[in-house]
Formats: structure tokens, C-alpha cells, sequence
């Protein structure tokens, strides 16, 4: 959605997709809003509640039937095991996608890895999907008069081209850049803390070979998966970028995470999204006015 700064301040159902690599706010202005009464749509939440609970929990049983004693209490259905995840907590979901490199230490092979990346892909195109449907749910059922989209740091990986427009007909795309400043404190903060990531397959080749030279090592198996976690982000990162500026460009609107810092409440962000408007020109080709939507 496109907007003027007048048209968006009268925008009376805002809906706002947060677009950004983790780390630079998004999670922290979805709480805010949360707040005060925005409807917030976790992307992560609705991949590991709705379209990988079921691979979460193979995962586990397969990990608890090699207990005998569990094995057979799962096998008389004697226990039952189900997912925790919550918006705040999203655990299983990065302990699904895992860690490539030694079983040892808690990685797994590069078959393994690139299957369960496979499955986060397509999950969360179906929880991008399904978007427009949450934005009815919010404002019929649930009474939400504003929803916040607050994605994955990897849909600027998914190249689908039709997700990106679905959430610029229904949303106004929000891109938060980190500024070249402070590029070398994100990437420390998340080298400090490695967390599982999701890669484009052939991104991620390209890197397990890279690493593997740069290492003198000749399996995965040999990989220390934290340490390939950290030594690939920063290149993660920086590839991720233009593809993020891609999306912002024709799509949506930039301001940059020293700003998002700034937002301390609703209006805050209200002035922030009517501010980010006004710095880029209408297109010629601008949507309909989403008042009439």
C-alpha cells in the first residue's frame, strides 16, 4: 500500500507489515503496539503452531522413543507431548531449523539441515499467506482495529515474488535499515548469542564450501556449529540487505533501527510511519486510497 502522509494519519484500520533482519526492533515495536490494542501477527508463531507442530513433534518423539522408558510409555500412549511455543518464546521453532556441523555438539549433516530448511521455507510462505485472512480474523472476531505483520528476518530469502505483493496490497511495508554505523553491533550481538537461521540453498552451499576451505576441514560433520553460526552471519547479513532495499523500493517505506530506538509509545510510531511517507515521493502507479479499501 502507498500512502500520503494525510492519507495514512487517516488510515483508519492501520495495517503495517515490519520488515527487517532480526535484531533491529521489530519484535520490540509488535509489543508495543500489542499494547496498545494492535493485532499482532507473529510470523515464527503461526509457522510453529500451524504448519511445523507436526515436524516439531516428530522431532521430539523420535528424540524420546531412543529412551526406553519413554519409548514405551509414547508406544501404550500412556504420555502425550505437545508444543509450548508462545510470540514471546519461539524455542521448538529454532530448535527444529537447528544448526549445521557436528551431531556432537548439536548440529546436524547437510542432508538433514537443507531438508528442515526446505520445511521452514514453504512454512512460511503458507503463514505469509495467510496474512489477509489473520487481518479479517483481527477486526471480525477478535475486535483489532489495527494489525501489525511481524515477520522472519528471511523473507527477503523466500523469492517469492507473489508473497512480497500480497503484503503490499494488504499492508504497508515498513523497512527498518540498520545504519551503516551500526552494522558492527548488530553482527556482534548476534555472533555473542548464534541463534538457528534459515539460508537460501544456494547461498548456503556457497558457504559450507567457503568455510570448509578457509578452515581446512573436509566434512560437515567437522563443523563446530556455533562457530560456522558466527562466521557466516556477517555475510548473511550483507546479502540480505539489498535484497530488504529491493522490497522497500517499489513496495514500502525505510526508516532506520536508530529511529525505531526512538519510539516510546503508539504516537511515536504513528509520527515515525507519517515521517518515513513524506521522505519518499508518491508514485505515479500508487494504490487506490486505502480509505476507500
Amino acid at each position: 500500500m502507498k500512502f500520503t502522509p494525510d492519507s495514512f494519519l487517516q488510515w483508519p484500520n492501520r495495517r503495517v507489515t515490519l520488515l527487517g533482519m532480526s535484531g533491529v526492533g521489530k519484535t520490540y515495536l509488535s509489543a508495543l503496539l500489542r499494547r496498545n490494542d494492535w493485532f499482532h501477527y507473529s510470523g515464527d508463531y503461526r509457522i510453529g503452531t500451524r504448519y511445523l507442530d507436526e515436524p516439531i513433534l516428530d522431532l521430539i518423539k523420535s528424540q524420546a522413543m531412543q529412551v526406553p522408558f519413554l519409548r514405551d510409555l509414547l508406544r501404550r500412549d500412556w504420555i502425550a507431548i505437545k508444543n509450548n511455543i508462545k510470540i514471546s518464546d519461539l524455542g521448538p521453532v529454532l530448535s527444529f531449523v537447528g544448526q549445521l556441523g557436528d551431531p556432537e555438539k548439536g548440529g546436524m549433516g547437510l542432508k538433514e539441515f537443507t531438508r528442515r530448511q526446505a520445511l521452514y521455507r514453504e512454512a512460511e510462505i503458507q503463514a505469509m499467506r495467510d496474512v489477509p485472512s489473520f487481518i479479517d480474523k483481527a477486526e471480525e472476531i477478535y475486535g483489532y482495529q489495527h494489525f501489525v505483520n511481524d515477520v522472519g528476518g528471511s523473507l527477503c530469502e523466500l523469492e517469492e515474488p507473489e508473497i512480497i505483493e500480497l503484503l503490499a496490497r494488504h499492508t504497508l511495508i515498513l523497512y527498518i535499515q540498520v545504519p551503516q554505523e551500526d552494522e558492527i553491533k548488530l553482527i556482534e550481538r548476534a555472533q555473542a548469542d548464534p541463534k538457528p537461521l534459515y539460508f537460501r540453498p544456494d547461498f548456503l552451499l556457497s558457504a559450507v564450501k567457503d568455510y570448509l576451505a578457509e578452515h581446512g576441514l573436509d566434512y560437515v560433520a567437522d563443523i563446530a556449529p556455533n562457530d560456522f553460526t558466527r562466521w557466516v552471519f556477517p555475510r548473511l547479513f550483507h546479502s540480505r540487505v539489498p535484497r530488504y532495499e529491493a522490497i522497500a523500493r517499489p513496495h514500502g517505506y525505510t526508516v532506520t533501527s536508530k529511529e525505531v530506538a526512538q519510539v516510546r509509545d503508539e504516537p511515536d510510531f504513528i509520527e515515525l510511519l507519517a515521517t518515513a511517507i513524506a521522505r519518499k515521493p508518491v508514485q505515479p502507479d500508487a494504490d487506490p486510497d486505502p480509505l476507500d479499501n
